[in-house]
């Protein structure tokens, strides 16, 4: 079932695993320090808690967002976002690669690169992603009555058009 008494969420409410923001946010919630932020891998905030126990080599998770290579959402022909299957090893799964933040803490190689993108729940069948704003993904309630916010659905249609024949 979908989030109830919301009509549209942002898609972390999919996401499968916690999403730690700051190296801070991951010790304050696992009480364990996270490893030291290794730059020729991918930024990566999140963690597979059942991974490091895994007969398995690697993890498969199949409902992840697609990403051009600059870290932009890529969409179908439809306006849809596009989804993907993630494999990692085992170890890459089980383990965060959270860069540094903070007042001194600029320029980190490996930091600017794009990151792993976190797994996500398969949507209900009540539920689907559409685009607020260009390159912004959410979730809503389909058939549902939102309140007018000023944009009708063939409004952000034709804007998606514009966008797109822009190249944005």
């Amino acid at each position: 079932m979908s989030v109830p008494g919301e009509v549209r969420y942002g898609i972390e409410r999919l996401y499968v695993f916690p999403y730690y923001q700051t190296r801070e946010e991951y010790q304050k919630a696992t009480g364990v320090e996270p490893p030291k932020f290794d730059g020729t891998r991918a930024p990566k905030y999140w963690f597979d808690p059942a991974a490091k126990e895994s007969t398995r080599r690697n993890m498969a998770y199949d409902h992840i967002l697609s990403y051009a290579v600059n870290g932009s959402p890529l969409f179908d022909d439809n306006g849809k976002p596009m989804l993907e299957v993630l494999m990692l090893n085992k170890d890459e799964a089980a383990t965060v690669n959270i860069p540094p933040k903070g007042l001194g803490m600029a320029n980190i190689p490996g930091a600017d690169k794009p990151e792993i993108p976190p797994p996500l729940r398969a949507l209900n069948a009540d539920e689907e992603f559409f685009v607020p704003f260009p390159g912004i993904i959410g979730v809503r309630i389909k058939n549902s009555l939102e309140p007018d916010r000023g944009f009708t659905e063939e409004d952000r249609a034709i804007l998606m058009a514009i966008a797109k024949k822009l190249g944005v």
